[in-house]
């Protein structure tokens, strides 16, 4: 079930800005009205999330995606299109009504932090609950718990500059789970981080993502870091969504050349899975029971080595360590539903991106160094 859903969202700045939109449909190019004043940072985008997922809208610097998440709580106004929560439309409701569900119902998450320096830890943690007007006694109560869940007991008292750049983040992380909000929002929430502490937000977020099952937009200019978190993704360029799906979609069927110039040096052992490359166990079969000039071989699934769908590719390597020939792919009830064989592993993590569009969508050279002179 969608909890979150965007309709035909456009932001537009400037003069006219109504009938700016109208022209957009109409067909007139964004840097026709750039060059009359006028900017298009959202242009007719649209989507779903549904619960309990992590959607990740990312592109480069400018593509519009940190305009279109301020639209999804009501921060920026939409110039056209409505965004629906649980069926509500946002977009129209009331001042008052927009801050309580804020408030309650949507949580932000930003990439600088934004911690009061005069308040502790479990202060700062305790903000949103105090905004609710939660009694002192069990906002704080709710904060520790949150503070817990992020890692930070025994950092209660704490001052904010008493604490890392990621500790820092997860105090701003604790204060969003400590509202109980069904939607959050993360803004670059990593993004000011180094590497190495950056990688563990990940994991901790995709931990607490495991226990917790909230719906979260995720904001992110890494494409790394998108396949890592998204359940799906959503690539923003020029105010546009020009692909929407899941991380195997975009690394091997990119919608277009400039989508394909992002994946180019993405580790394909990290996003593809045993599931997205295996034959299937009945075509597999058949395959066997077709070859009757050999030895009687055992059934694979005493043979070989077994991997659930979700395991990486780059997981694999060690199961097919102890085997020649393949490793079986099983679901949650340990069944076997498919095979993955040397061969095809190879060729998986050797293959080329496949356009899903013809030549004549733009020159994957030319996108590419868009891509690395503005990333």
């Amino acid at each position: 079930m969608s909890r979150l859903k965007v309709e035909h969202l456009y932001k537009v700045f400037g003069k006219r800005a109504e009938q700016a939109v109208h022209r957009l449909e109409s067909g007139t190019d964004r840097d026709a009205l750039r060059a009359e004043g006028t900017t298009a940072a959202v242009i007719d985008s649209s989507f779903e999330v549904e619960e309990g997922q992590i959607f990740v809208v990312m592109g480069l610097s400018g593509s519009g995606k940190s305009t279109l998440l301020r639209m999804l709580n009501g921060l920026l106004e939409p110039t056209s299109g409505r965004v629906l929560f649980d069926g509500r439309d946002v977009t129209a409701l009331s001042p008052a009504r927009l801050r309580e569900v804020r408030s309650q119902k949507i949580s932000m998450v930003f990439q600088h932090f934004a911690l009061f320096p005069h308040r502790s830890v479990l202060e700062n943690a305790a903000y949103g609950l105090e905004v609710q007007g939660v009694p002192r006694a069990e906002r704080l109560e709710r904060a520790t718990e949150a503070l817990e869940m992020v890692g930070l007991t025994g950092w209660e008292t704490s001052w904010p500059d008493e604490l890392s750049g990621g500790m820092q983040q997860r105090v701003g992380l604790a204060r969003a789970l400590a509202t109980d909000a069904e939607l959050l929002l993360m803004d670059e929430a990593f993004s000011a981080l180094d590497p190495l502490i950056r990688r563990d937000m990940q994991d901790q977020l995709l931990q607490l993502q495991r226990k917790l099952k909230k719906t979260i937009v995720f904001i992110t200019h890494d494409l790394n870091e998108a396949m890592r978190l998204g359940d799906r993704i959503a690539v923003m360029r020029d105010g546009e969504i020009v692909q929407n799906g899941t991380a195997e979609d975009i690394l091997v069927r990119p919608a277009n050349a400039y989508v394909a110039s992002f994946t180019q040096d993405v580790d394909r052992s990290r996003v593809l899975t045993a599931g997205s490359i295996m034959e299937d166990a009945d075509e597999a079969d058949a395959a066997d029971t077709k070859d009757t000039t050999g030895p009687e071989k055992d059934s694979p699934a005493d043979a070989a080595p077994t991997v659930t769908a979700e395991t990486p590719l780059a997981e694999l390597f060690t199961p097919f360590s102890t085997s020649d020939d393949a490793v079986i792919v099983t679901d949650a009830s340990g069944a076997p539903i498919g095979v993955v064989d040397r061969e095809r592993l190879l060729t998986a993590l050797a293959e080329e991106p496949h356009l899903a569009a013809d030549g004549s969508v733009g020159d994957a050279d030319g996108d590419a160094a868009e891509v690395s002179a503005r990333a």
